[in-house]
């Protein structure tokens, strides 16, 4: 069993005291902590960090309270990997991570191999859950290919008669997220009249943005994240271009607009139905807020891992990991982003995407 057991054995006086055994139950979070996306890593750090206060106040899992670790893996999939190795070390028997595919998807193979269960709160590409190394794999987010038909459909139908231009950042998210909404543009019948990738980190894309004006880019689809999506946009702008930009859901944070300013209105993305406003949610979200931490995009999803896996565990009345998956597996969960179940493959049973569109420093249902 991956726990801590720690007792103690008192003598005073010659006589025998013992005081009650009591064990803690580890478990982690991992993702972009430091980095370029970094704002992802601290909504999935404030809300693990509250569920495990939340949990903890109600009698813990068992009767045993809980210890969060924390991982910094920036998004790359060789530190992911050593995250997980770190995390075996720790004792560690639930993951609630990691944030990018890219990472997720190497590190589950650590999990799987180590018996840890792991559910990502925000890892789409659908190779997560299609090629999972291990039963113990689930996701409480959708997957790029519901995100792309979203997507995709819509810029066939909205944007039929203008110029589209796809564009990603090579990775298992952008470039999954690029293809699938592509895939389903083509098949409607539209075709883009540029796809290419773009290189992510640099604080340049003069020369795409140019490419982007000399073809007379109307509507601008980006496979990737906020920080490279929201210079695009800027300098789109300062290029006197009224290009319209949309992506998906790695724009769910407030720093897209610290970016672009002003000249974010009007950019639309795809993004599962804002927990905040969920009913359920709400002591969740004061509480967070009253912290000064956020609320907004994976932070609820985060929550909402470790809930699952905390109800399974109390089912199962063991955090073993056949125990747990067994019951992920026959289980339905009441979180903060709704009653949810998993299918065979890990995929969570929510609605899937709908439109956000960025006004006023601020994104809402479109």
């Amino acid at each position: 069993m991956k726990k801590y057991l720690l007792a103690s054995v008192a003598a005073i006086a010659g006589v025998a005291m013992s005081t009650a055994a009591f064990a803690d139950i580890v478990i982690a979070t991992a993702g972009p902590m430091t980095g370029q996306y970094a704002s992802f890593g601290a909504q999935m750090k404030a809300g693990a960090e509250q569920a495990v206060a939340d949990i903890n106040a109600a009698g813990g899992v068992n009767g045993e309270q809980l210890v969060l670790e924390v991982g910094d893996d920036a998004c790359d999939p060789k530190q992911a990997v050593a995250v997980a190795n770190q995390m075996v070390g720790k004792g560690v028997v639930f993951m609630a991570g990691h944030f990018c595919s890219g990472s997720s998807i190497p590190a589950s193979a650590v999990y799987a191999e180590e018996g840890i269960v792991q559910i990502s709160p925000a890892s789409t590409n659908p190779k997560f859950t299609d090629e999972r190394p291990g039963p113990g794999v689930f996701r409480v987010c959708g997957r790029d290919d519901q995100q792309g038909q979203v997507a995709g459909t819509y810029l066939a139908e909205e944007f039929g008669d203008k110029n589209i231009a796809i564009v990603h950042d090579k990775t298992a998210y952008g470039k999954g997220l690029a293809d699938a909404t592509k895939e389903v543009m083509n098949a409607a019948g539209k075709t883009e009249a540029l796809y290419e990738a773009y290189t992510a980190g640099e604080k340049d894309y003069t020369a795409l943005v140019s490419k982007l004006k000399s073809e007379n880019i109307d509507v601008l689809y980006v496979g990737g994240y906020h920080t490279e999506a929201g210079l695009m946009k800027r300098q789109m702008v300062d290029q006197g271009m009224s290009t319209i930009l949309v992506s998906g859901d790695a724009l769910v944070t407030d720093e897209y607009w610290s970016i672009t300013g002003p000249a974010g209105e009007g950019t639309l993305m795809t993004f599962s139905p804002d927990p905040r406003k969920n009913p359920v949610a709400a002591p969740v979200v004061k509480a967070l807020e009253d912290a000064g931490k956020t609320a907004e995009g994976y932070a609820l999803y985060t929550y909402a891992a470790i809930q699952a896996w905390a109800e399974a565990a109390s089912a199962a009345g063991s955090t073993e990991y056949d125990d747990v998956v067994g019951a992920l597996n026959d289980g339905d969960f009441k979180t903060v982003l709704g009653d949810l179940s998993f299918d065979d493959k890990g995929d969570v049973t929510l609605p899937g995407y709908v439109w956000y569109e960025w006004k006023d420093g601020k994104y809402d249902y479109k």
